[in-house]
Formats: C-alpha cells, structure tokens, sequence
C-alpha cells in the first residue's frame, strides 16, 4: 500500500501526528523500534508538568496554551483522565532569567501567577523549606500531564480514524524521491507521499539518511521516587515544582496516587548512545536527588526507587520543528531537550500543517533547523 505520509517514531510527538494526519484524512503509516507507549524512549516515567508562565522563554507561550486546548481536546474524546490541575511552583532568586522570564511571560499572557516571599510558600506547604532570598511563582492553573495515557489517547484515536502502526520496527533506511519517499525495515519496505522523522533520541542517526547532520546529543537523566506524608506532599494539597538553584535545576510531583514525591535533575547528566544498555539508578543518583530534597522539602522519607531515563539535546535546548531545507514532503520534529512534552499535542497538529499546507499557523520561527546548518 502506497501511503499519503509515513511517520518514522510513534513517541509523543509522532503519535499526536499521525492522529492529527488521520483525522485529516490521510492514509497514515506510523512506524516505530518499540510498542509506544513504552520505557525505552523520552515519555516514560508516568508524569510531566505542563505550565504555562514560561520560564525557558516568551515564544513558547502561545503554544503551551494551544497545547492545553488539545489536551483537553483529547480528554473529552477519549474520556481519559490525563491533566491533574496541581498548580505548578515555580522557584530561584528574583534575579534569575528563569524567574524574569515566567514573570514577563505572565504578564504578557495575562497568566494567573502568584508571586510568593520564601515564608509564605513555607506557610502554605509546610513540606517545604524555602531559603530566604528565593521566591516562588505559583500558577494555579497549570499541573501534570500523565504522559502514558496523552500516548495511548492519540494511539486510540488515530487508529480509529484508520491509521495503521507498526511496531517494533527500526527503520534502516529512508530514500527521498522527488514527490515521494521510500522506507525499509527488516524485511519490509514501505512508500508514501510524505515524511515526519519524529524519533527522539534516534533521530540524528535516521536524519542523516537524509543528508541532514544536526548537533542532537541523548543524555543520561534519573528520576526517583521517595516515601512521604501524605497529608504534606499529596496530590490534593502539593504543587508540582520547578526549582532553579545554586546546585542545580530540580523538578518533581506531588504524590500521585499514593506512589511517593517525584523528583529529577533537569540539568547536568552524561552523553550516551541511545541503543546502549543505560546504567541504572545508582547511589550517587540518590545522593544527588536526597540532597536537594533535604534542603528543600526536607520532610521526605526513604528512597522507593529510581529510573534512568533520557533528554536529546539541542545545543541551544530548543526545539527543531521544521521542514526539510530542500524537500518540502519531508518534516522534522527533535531535540524536545527534556521540556518538550507538554507541547506533543501541538507539535502534532503542526507537523500536519507542514505537510498539509506547507506552513503553520503556529510561529515556529525560533525553531528552524537552520540555525545548526552552515552555509
């Protein structure tokens, strides 16, 4: 079967494509190394904050809102719970650009942000411990997106609206013709008119098929869950967090569902191969994560246990959100730099606008691949 567009990688942002794709009408092939959603990708982990008062920069603003829209679009059409209005903290010094920019931000956007002393948020969660020249941003409208259940919703839906997926499938080559393109699996090959590389980590390697070398570097990442007070970190009364300190940028989730407070390390990390076996959670993974908590919610019980999971660096930590500089039936979506979840759903339907109508309706200037290509 010949199809209208082939997506390569049905993670969160291939997979929100190919239903925008078939809800559009196209005959739609998605094709992916492992059965999403699975834990060998960017997605897993069960959890990720979505917010909107942005503090990694202005023009990431107008597309956190529209994703919420899709998001919610999804829940009702799937009738799957997957937004928890947690409220989200947001923590550093005045001075910092993340703080100036969430704040900026919410003011442009006219977001509901509450500007909290250190005593005040220590007030309101008494699990936390705020040093006295921090302050904390709390946006009461955003929270937590459950990243299992937005995959399997656009999953569901884009097989229902005639998409086929096929998995456990790694694309080992791709040729691009004039007006359409040609990929081959162990054992199969597959035609279509056009072309989403929506990868992930393995995406600089099926780019390259292409003639395209853009600078994405996977990167070892841990999270860990930790015991705790209900009553001080649960899910009904504890934000979800982003804290930007001196050691290091830290984010977590209240107890969900009894499991324990969630807790990772946005920066810092080590390079890998993404076919390779990753190390696991080991005990300086712990002591970086135990440190943190001790300092800041320093109520936390033991350790339940913790994961290794995975970032694609762009250089700049922007995203890559393009088309191909020299075939326009060839879209590219990579480099989520370990923030890019919470914008899946948009990111899908603007892969759609690109090989639908040759553009978006959405700016996604800041995102061009160009300014990685030299001339």
């Amino acid at each position: 079967m010949h199809y209208d567009v082939i997506i390569v990688g049905a993670g969160s942002m291939g997979m929100a494509a190919g239903y925008f794709f078939a809800k559009s009408g196209k005959t739609t092939l998605l094709v992916d190394s492992f059965n999403p959603p699975h834990d060998k990708g960017s997605h897993h982990g069960d959890t990720r904050i979505i917010r909107y008062a942005y503090g990694e920069g202005e023009e990431y603003v107008p597309l956190a809102l529209k994703a919420k829209e899709l998001w919610n679009d999804l829940a009702k059409e799937t009738g799957k719970e997957i937004f928890l209005q947690t409220g989200v903290l947001n923590v550093g010094v005045a001075e910092s650009e993340f703080i100036k920019s969430v704040l900026s931000s919410a003011e442009k956007f006219a977001l509901p942000v509450h500007v909290m002393e250190s005593a005040e948020v220590n007030r309101k969660w008494p699990g936390m411990s705020l040093s006295s020249d921090m302050i904390g941003c709390f946006e009461t409208t955003s929270g937590v997106l459950k990243c299992g259940e937005c995959i399997e919703g656009y999953r569901e839906l884009a097989e229902l609206h005639g998409a086929t997926i096929v998995t456990n499938s790694r694309v080992l080559d791709i040729e691009i013709h004039e007006n359409s393109v040609t990929i081959k699996t162990e054992g199969n090959k597959y035609e279509g008119d056009a072309l989403v590389v929506s990868a992930g980590a393995w995406a600089g390697n099926l780019l390259s098929m292409v003639g395209l070398k853009l600078p994405l570097e996977p990167i070892r990442k841990t999270f860990a869950w930790f015991d705790v007070d209900e009553t001080l970190y649960g899910q009904q009364d504890f934000p979800a967090f982003s804290f930007e300190t001196p050691e290091g940028f830290y984010y977590g989730f209240p107890s969900i569902d009894n499991v324990g407070l969630k807790v990772g390390r946005h920066d810092g990390g080590e390079k890998i191969n993404p076919d390779d076996p990753r190390r696991t959670f080991d005990e300086d993974d712990e002591g970086d994560l135990r440190r943190f908590l001790q300092q800041y919610m320093p109520h936390h019980g033991p350790l339940k246990y913790g994961e290794p999971c995975m970032y694609t660096l762009t250089p700049d930590e922007d995203f890559i959100i393009d088309l191909h500089p020299n075939h326009s039936h060839v879209a590219i979506a990579a480099g989520f730099s370990g923030h890019g979840f919470k914008f899946s759903s948009v990111v899908g339907k603007i892969l759609s606008e690109l090989i639908i109508e040759g553009k978006s309706e959405h700016d996604i200037s800041p995102f061009k691949m160009g300014r990685f290509i030299k001339n």
